[in-house]
């Protein structure tokens, strides 16, 4: 098995196995790309004006002297691909570069603890999918027909909207409890004031590289060629304002407030050992969209919440990415099949994440059954849906033989609504 000098604990989310991309702050107020392993981050802006990335993809692109990731998502899977492998050879236990230059190794490794990451890409446009059948088939159940609880299109296509880009933020970004319109029960006019069903989503997110020209199409067989890697998504969502506004044009001001992602893109190269089968799907797709080779990720999935009286976070959920319906490639199929451009830096969240037991749902909305069954925390609290003061800690990864590939954390905490 491959391994590093660095001395990486097994388990670590962030092995030499792993190498995700990430961006932080410098004492000199700078933003510089890195990436990470065990403890430490490792500055690729050093690595990079050190003439080390000197393969023929890179050498003299300069691709991590930019205070985001974008140019480099844009070179395309050769040069992710060769910047993964240099890492992987600097890091190694037998490469004497980084190993036996302590001057060199003060200047790029530096303590993960110690350092303030910020927001590693400029997202341009945001799709949020609905594509786990369990979280369908759930919803459906709860407000419309247990017997019909998907509607007519849902086996048919990737459902998904337009979601908000300039609400992204980072994990470890507090929130604002929203505010907008809800319907009261038994009446017929809206009311205004802060949401009383606040909730999260736990979601997985995928992040475009090179991308099509308008009025092109993106084929399935060809889509993770665009696929940069993925992050973790919390996708908060306001319930009460969604239920009142989404008919007939889909969630706006209930999803629009702030959806949190995970400071570290995890590549498909490193998930690539952990490709798992899908479910299976019937009818199959329209051609566009047929995949007869599909295939997803063995990553596994969990919810924390932690409250102002409960000083230990409570596991709510454990989930797993490969529960859900559409791929990734046909997500991306779809998205591009009208001719969309997707560009560099682009999100695509999956929807909720849900498997088929209770302990697997991937929102409040689900686990207490739109608040019906609240849920009962060790602290004696209950909770129907989230409260102020409650933090929500999310965390993934997938498990090799001795190690993990992971993404860390994305989190945040809920405040008072804005007066």
């Amino acid at each position: 098995m491959l391994k590093s000098f660095i001395e990486v604990d097994t388990d670590s989310h962030f092995p030499i196995q792993n190498l995700p991309f990430g961006a932080f702050e410098t004492d000199q107020g700078e933003v510089h790309l890195c990436s990470a392993i065990g403890e430490y981050i490792i500055d690729l802006f050093v690595l990079d004006e050190e003439g080390l990335f000197n393969g023929p993809e890179l050498n003299n692109q300069f691709a991590f002297q930019d205070s985001s990731l974008n140019y480099f998502m844009s070179l395309g899977k050769s040069a992710w691909t060769e910047a993964r492998e240099t890492l992987q050879s600097l890091l190694s236990a037998n490469n004497e570069t980084l190993r036996d230059d302590p001057l060199l190794r003060e200047h790029i490794f530096k303590k993960r603890a110690d350092v303030q990451l910020v927001m590693p890409v400029q997202i341009g446009d945001y799709t949020d999918f609905y594509s786990s059948e369990q979280h369908a088939r759930n919803v459906g159940s709860m407000f419309r027909d247990p017997d019909n609880a998907l509607l007519s299109n849902w086996k048919h296509l990737p459902v998904g909207y337009h979601g908000r880009a300039s609400s992204i933020v980072l994990s470890g970004t507090d929130v604002y409890r929203p505010k907008g319109q809800t319907i009261p029960k038994d009446s017929e006019q809206p009311v205004f004031g802060p949401s009383l069903k606040l909730d999260f989503e736990l979601e997985m997110g995928f992040l475009t590289g090179p991308g099509n020209k308008l009025g092109q199409s993106i084929s399935v067989h060809e889509a993770e060629e665009h696929i940069f890697g993925l992050v973790l998504v919390n996708d908060w969502s306001a319930r009460d304002i969604q239920k009142w506004e989404y008919q007939p044009l889909g969630p706006f001001l209930a999803k629009s407030w702030a959806t949190s992602i995970s400071p570290w893109i995890v590549t498909m190269e490193a998930l690539e050992p952990f490709r798992t089968a899908c479910p299976e799907q019937n009818p199959k797709p329209l051609d566009y969209l047929n995949q007869p080779d599909r295939t997803t990720f063995n990553i596994q999935l969990d919810v924390l919440l932690k409250t102002e009286q409960q000083n230990e976070p409570h596991q709510i959920c454990s989930t797993n990415f490969r529960h859900l319906y559409w791929t990734m490639a046909q997500q991306l199929a779809h998205q591009t099949v009208a001719g969309c451009n997707v560009q560099p830096g682009d999100l695509y969240a999956s929807g909720t994440i849900s498997g088929d037991k209770g302990d697997s749902y991937g929102s409040m909305l689900e686990i207490t059954w739109n608040g019906n069954n609240p849920l009962s925390l060790p602290s004696g609290e209950k909770r129907s849906f989230l409260e102020d003061g409650d933090e929500v800690i999310m965390t993934g990864f997938a498990e090799g033989d001795g190690f993990k590939v992971g993404f860390g954390e994305v989190t945040g905490k809920i405040l008072p609504a804005i007066e």
